[in-house]
């Protein structure tokens, strides 16, 4: 068995989103999280086939894309239950085993037992009974969610601490333990483990790509926090000196490059959000990254450019999905090309 997980920079097939329900989390401001999510398919669309899991009438959903300008030729819908958008996460994480797609489909259970996920859980198998792709699904007895990881294509797999080792995931193994079982499913050498980075609000338990993003195999954008009255400065500071010690595989230090921390954003009842603009989505052609309508907006998207050179960086105006404690990047899953 040889398994290779692709960056997400690899050519790919498609990206899936999962569409919010007006009696889920996002009932409070459904109509315009609605509006959100039809910009991303747009946008989406516009770069890439999309792939969408819909719980009512696909016909309805496929006439507003239509009407938005979504490239609805390239818009698959299937009908699936979900409890949640977090497509990132319940969704499947795509090797490639002796060069054909696999999905292996591992365990969601709500962030570490959080909140309600059995319709997100089974949704992956779901969509192979309604024969979703010709590749066949590898169920795997171990909860990971995609936000976890990072990898580099180049035998590098970097994550954190605090989400891998949460007791609420895996509780029977170890770091070590983690890492042997995660080495050889996505084709990895070593994993790089951050102890610290975290954003407030973030149910995740810190997920890297929150903080951290591999934007190819020698290049990691990364959250940065200047203020020092800011409950971010210290954690955030301490992130940062991690990643000044990490080295690629050949033994080089890595090119770092400071995303700046936008201004704190809050929901409707005084709690601040995890806004950040290390949440971006690499998909063909472009890459899409989520703003929030601040003056640290225009000055994320200067710092990505130069990392994507034959890539369009593109803004995508999260501010109403962030309200649900998640961002552009943890609603989105690429399926590589084989």
């Amino acid at each position: 068995m040889t398994n290779f997980l692709p960056p997400e920079w690899a050519p790919q097939s498609s990206v899936m989103l999962t569409w919010p329900r007006a009696d889920g989390d996002f009932a409070r401001h459904f109509d315009a999280v609605e509006r959100n999510f039809i910009d991303i398919a747009c946008a989406i669309s516009r770069w890439v086939p999309l792939h969408i899991n819909y719980g009512l009438d696909p016909a309805a959903l496929r006439a507003r894309l239509q009407q938005a300008g979504a490239s609805t030729g390239r818009v698959r819908i299937f009908q699936v239950p979900s409890n949640d958008v977090w497509a990132r996460d319940h969704g499947p994480i795509t090797v490639m085993r002796n060069g054909a797609a696999l999905h292996l489909d591992f365990r969601f259970n709500g962030w570490g037992g959080k909140f309600d996920a059995q319709l997100d859980d089974a949704l992956t198998q779901t969509l192979a009974a309604q024969r979703a792709w010709d590749a066949p699904v590898e169920a795997q007895d171990f909860v990971l969610e995609g936000g976890a990881i990072e990898v580099d294509g180049h035998g590098t797999l970097l994550t954190t601490e605090r989400c891998l080792l949460a007791p609420t995931r895996n509780p029977h193994l170890d770091k070590a333990g983690i890492e042997a079982y995660l080495k050889p499913r996505f084709g990895c050498e070593r994993v790089l483990w951050l102890k610290h980075g975290d954003l407030i609000g973030d149910d995740t338990d810190g997920h890297i790509d929150t903080i951290a993003r591999y934007c190819d195999a020698r290049t990691i954008a990364y959250q940065v926090c200047e203020d020092r009255s800011d409950a971010h400065f210290e954690d955030l500071a301490a992130m940062q000196d991690e990643l000044r010690a990490f080295r690629q595989l050949g033994g080089e230090p890595y090119r770092l490059v400071p995303l700046p921390m936008p201004q704190a954003v809050h929901d409707d009842d005084g709690r601040r959000l995890p806004a950040g603009y290390a949440n971006f989505l690499i998909t063909n052609g472009a890459v899409l990254v989520p703003v929030y309508g601040l003056p640290q907006d225009p000055v994320a998207l200067a710092a990505l450019r130069p990392c994507f050179p034959g890539r369009e960086v593109v803004a995508v105006d999260c501010r109403w999905l962030i309200r649900q404690y998640g961002s552009l990047h943890c609603v989105t899953m690429q399926i590589p090309r084989a």
